[in-house]
């Protein structure tokens, strides 16, 4: 499977494997976060874009796109710029992306990363046969309030996609009643999990120290550790973009 960035000449794009790490869980009370796999794998799901240079964007609460003033550290090379109006900056990614036949491109902000005063516009574009650049937006949500980005930091991460996928899904909605066994179970589950809790709060117990039940991070039932699914992840170990005309050292 490829998925090959053809960077426009003159410009250069960082991206990266998604990494799993955030600030704000680096900072969470003793990095209990970083216990929750689903918020992980999420973090990983993709490829990271960071921003090329540091800029701060102020909204003035306008509609036009000139309501919006970009100010940069240095020469943004064109791709970050107020385009579109109603308070989005957009990045304008520097590059043409080709996904396999079948697939689109998934363009979106890093998932669990939130950035005070801006909320991230999400686009699929069908990217194996578009010959276009994508662009990442940004809407500004805060009138008069600076918003800064830093050089180096993902300001956008990308996910292939199979279209549609989706719609090969049939939906149903059913009483939880409707399936005794795993009612019994949700049952036993939360009292369980009713009790995880309460023993948290003693701050010399085991479940104190071991801060998740942690079944679910090891694939296991909580009843009787039965054997993980032979495709559960823990971790993504997605290759790098790389690059043929740069020999390895």
């Amino acid at each position: 499977m490829k998925l090959i960035a053809y960077v426009l000449d003159g410009h250069e794009l960082d991206i990266r494997p998604a990494r799993p790490n955030r600030a704000w869980m680096d900072a969470y009370f003793e990095r209990y976060a970083y216990g929750c796999l689903p918020l992980l794998m999420a973090n990983m799901h993709g490829w990271e874009i960071l921003s090329p240079v540091s800029f701060t964007a102020i909204w003035n609460g306008g509609a036009n796109k000139d309501c919006v003033a970009i100010l940069a550290d240095e020469d943004t090379n064109g791709v970050i710029l107020s385009f579109f109006g109603a308070g989005i900056i957009t990045y304008k990614v520097p590059a043409v992306f080709r996904t396999e036949p079948g697939y689109d491109l998934i363009i979106q902000a890093p998932p669990n990363n939130p950035v005070d005063g801006v909320s991230p516009l999400t686009g699929i574009v069908e990217m194996d046969w578009a010959s276009t650049v994508v662009s990442m937006n940004w809407q500004l949500t805060r009138p008069n309030f600076a918003v800064r980005f830093r050089k180096g930091q993902p300001i956008c991460q990308i996910v292939p996609v199979k279209r549609g996928e989706l719609e090969s899904f049939e939906p149903e909605k059913r009483k939880l009643s409707d399936d005794p066994e795993l009612a019994e179970y949700m049952r036993q589950w939360g009292e369980r999990r009713g009790v995880f809790q309460q023993a948290l709060k003693d701050p010399d117990s085991p479940e104190r120290r071991q801060k998740w039940p942690g079944n679910y991070r090891r694939g296991t039932d909580v009843f009787d550790e039965r054997a993980a699914p032979g495709d559960h992840l823990t971790r993504l170990r997605l290759k790098p973009f790389e690059d043929p005309d740069v020999q390895p050292e």
